[in-house]
């Protein structure tokens, strides 16, 4: 039935080249939500504790727009009415942790914040899935996990921060061992996957070298120096794993298109 009905809402646009990759731009944004959310209350609470603040104001501002423009490709295409509904629902999120924003970090306001992005990103990730489901090819999928990766990366490293502000809940430390584990196994998957290019094979392996750099960061004590390393790295890796989730979906356009 969302076959059928997404066939019928999206035939008008069926006639350009913008609207047949339409699907793919849709699995990167809703999974770019996942990473943003996670990378805002990363810089909110880098802020909080002093680390490099100049460069993390700059982080967050960026993000914050990111989001705004993730929204507005989104609404280019007219959706069936579930995807429509869930996507309303990531950016119901997205507007409460934007709402928090305009406190200063606090103790109390970081918590909040840092609250607020999971919900966002738990929204983010169902949606992504929903449209790799509508995507339903394999590459579709390919740019779900090469996607997550950048979200895993910057819950990491917020995380991370959270133990350092001594915010962090029950299962923090649990859920980092699970997001490290996760990251590694999927770049193994993403190695493996028959949809391969020099350029995908070249970010793979930049990847896996940053992984590396980053994940060495995350062994260390939080002092300053720790701290800083760690903000470093965790926006290096989100640029690798950015372009390549960019490269799978331009690999899922040719697909499409």
């Amino acid at each position: 039935m969302i076959q059928t009905v997404a066939a019928v809402l999206l035939a008008p646009a069926l006639t350009s080249a913008h609207a047949q990759l339409a699907v793919s731009t849709a699995i990167n944004r809703t999974g770019r939500f996942r990473a943003m959310s996670q990378r805002i209350a990363k810089a909110y609470c880098q802020i909080y504790l002093n680390v490099l603040p100049d460069q993390t104001r700059a982080v967050l501002t960026t993000a914050r727009q990111l989001v705004h423009s993730g929204f507005e490709d989104l609404a280019k295409v007219q959706w069936p009415a579930d995807l429509t509904g869930m996507v309303a629902d990531v950016r119901k999120q997205a507007d409460a942790l934007e709402s928090l924003l305009v406190m200063p970090p606090t103790r109390e306001s970081v918590a909040a914040v840092a609250a607020q992005s999971d919900k966002m990103m738990a929204a983010a990730q169902a949606t992504t899935e929903a449209f790799e489901k509508f995507g339903k090819t394999g590459t579709a999928k390919l740019v779900n996990v090469a996607g997550r990766q950048r979200a895993l990366s910057q819950r990491l490293a917020k995380n991370y921060f959270l133990v350092a502000a001594k915010l962090e809940g029950k299962g923090t430390q649990d859920q980092m061992k699970a997001d490290a584990a996760e990251f590694r196994q999927a770049m193994s998957a993403l190695a493996a996957a028959p949809i391969s290019t020099p350029s995908i094979r070249n970010e793979l392996a930049l990847g896996d070298s940053q992984w590396i750099f980053f994940d060495a960061a995350l062994q260390r004590k939080p002092d300053d120096r720790g701290l800083e390393i760690v903000g470093t790295t965790s926006e290096r890796l989100l640029e690798v794993m950015d372009r390549l989730t960019g490269l799978y979906d331009a690999a899922l356009k040719e697909v499409l298109g």
